[in-house]
């Protein structure tokens, strides 16, 4: 596994990280043996780099990290988010107010048992609180020693450097792959110009970069793909029939196809820290194996011949998930 600076006080971390949404049963069920067995195989292999919120199952996906950490001596550069609202007694979907995020980055702490963070975002922006305010909050948890480092998550380049006006931004993630492109349009090129590592999360598609069609007849209503329009006939029915083509090259390449949906993302720039999200060891593996691809230039004209960009049949959220990701293109 390579490393790559994710903080700007240079902290590495694996080029490659860990979702961890996937822990809490957002994509079907799973234990936390399950999870466990996840963590510890990717430790051993270099991968040390994961990402979680308190959103994801109202804290399960946190709880299983902070008691593998309690388990064991095992050390992960860990991020998480804050700033969605849960039974908001004044209708607000998310809150950046500075008494709310305290709140949620110190249960966050707790359930993680960790005495701070290295990394923390603001998971989607309250535009009645100013950006610049909520950096002001976010320095001040820096300052008491609960974060190392701060970031933000579906925010546009202007906001970006809004906030890096302020001080420094050491994270950006938002969703990148070969079927999300928008981050081409500006997101990236701010990140490197501030210094800030571009953070991709669903690096592979939610599935559909990978191996296995994902089978949306058993789609959960909690699985954010049930209402996604990609995932909606007919437009799934054309991306699995164009992602086949990109299927075949990595199998030419003797790769699996979520290898080589990983391995471009990390060709883009130096820069770019993917994390794709798995409960399973055995897909982590296929992932931690993309930090040994080279690229070619061969290889390299080859995906974008069966994969241009704007390829992608839909929009990639539906107009409700759509609510707090800030456009720009």
């Amino acid at each position: 596994m390579k490393y790559r600076k994710l903080l700007l006080d240079g902290t590495m971390a694996s080029e490659i990280g860990l979702g961890c949404m996937s822990f809490s049963g957002f994509y079907g069920n799973t234990t936390e043996k399950e999870a466990h067995e996840t963590l510890a195989f990717c430790l051993g292999r270099g991968l040390n780099f994961l990402d979680t919120a308190n959103i994801y199952g109202n804290g399960i996906s946190e709880t299983i990290i902070g008691n593998y950490l309690k388990q064991t001596s095992a050390e992960f550069v860990i991020a998480t988010k804050g700033g969605i609202s849960r039974n908001s007694q004044d209708g607000r979907l998310f809150d950046n107010r500075p008494e709310y995020l305290r709140s949620e980055l110190e249960t966050s702490l707790r359930r993680l048992n960790l005495e701070s963070v290295d990394l923390f975002y603001i998971h989607r922006r309250d535009l009645e609180v100013e950006i610049e305010n909520v950096m002001e909050t976010l320095l001040a948890f820096k300052a008491e020693g609960k974060i190392r480092g701060i970031g933000f998550s579906e925010i546009s380049p202007t906001s970006l450097r809004r906030a890096a006006a302020v001080g420094p931004v050491d994270a950006v993630q938002s969703e990148y792959s070969l079927w999300t492109r928008s981050p081409e349009l500006g997101l990236i090129q701010a990140c490197k110009e501030l210094g800030a590592s571009f953070v991709p999360f669903s690096p592979v598609g939610r599935g559909i970069l990978t191996d296995k069609v994902p089978d949306i007849d058993i789609f959960s209503d909690r699985d954010i793909r049930k209402n996604n329009p990609r995932f909606q006939q007919p437009n799934f029915a054309n991306n699995v029939r164009t992602v086949a083509t990109f299927k075949r090259l990595a199998a030419d390449l003797k790769l699996p196809t979520a290898t080589l949906a990983l391995a471009w993302v990390l060709d883009q720039a130096e820069h770019l820290m993917p994390i794709p999200g798995t409960r399973s060891a055995a897909h982590a593996a296929q992932f931690i194996q993309a930090s040994d691809i080279k690229m070619t230039s061969e290889i390299r004209d080859h995906i974008n011949s069966v994969l241009p960009v704007g390829w992608a049949y839909g929009d990639r959220y539906s107009e409700n998930q759509w609510i707090g990701v800030e456009r720009y293109a």
